[in-house]
């Protein structure tokens, strides 16, 4: 598939990227929004194995994302409720804090197919409440290159003048 950006993609000429992480993350998926020459919006398919998950419970504070499923069935883990989801289903996954903490589990038979839409905000923090870390980080742009992310607990927190000379 060409490099530059062009208006209309077929999902089924992507090439994907399988990968696992211990016994229940695991998918094959890929990004393709800069395929079609998007800047602000995200874009990604993503198939998930049966019993698997594509990504941690996490939440955004400044991004939103939207996902559409194409086949299968699941579960939407949002806040404190679980929703059974399945082929037809839209799901809203809105910036905030861990009310809005969001993960898409499959229980069905069949791979769970979805597409994932998110805006793209050149700063982002993301918080896991399983596991109690966070994320902050940066997006490259042609202004700005370098990319910038750290992953870490709170309780690895430092006071604001720490190590500062002559503080």
């Amino acid at each position: 598939m060409s490099e530059d950006p062009r208006p209309v993609i077929n999902v089924g000429e992507l090439k994907l990227e399988h990968w696992t992480q211990g016994d229940f993350f695991e998918g094959r998926d890929t990004s393709f929004g800069a395929l079609l020459g998007l800047k602000d919006l995200g874009i990604s398919y993503n198939e998930v194995p049966p019993g698997k998950s594509g990504c941690p419970f996490h939440n955004h504070h400044v991004e939103e994302e939207m996902f559409f499923i194409i086949s299968g069935e699941g579960e939407y883990r949002i806040g404190a409720d679980r929703i059974a989801i399945k082929k037809g289903d839209v799901l809203a996954a809105p910036a905030g804090g861990p009310d809005t903490a969001h993960q898409l589990i499959n229980t069905g038979s069949a791979p769970l197919v979805y597409l994932a839409m998110s805006t793209k905000a050149k700063a982002e923090i993301v918080e896991y409440p399983d596991s109690g870390k966070f994320m902050a980080k940066t997006y490259p742009t042609r202004e700005r290159p370098v990319r910038f992310s750290f992953i870490g607990r709170d309780d690895t927190a430092v006071d604001y003048w720490d190590g500062e000379p002559g503080a």
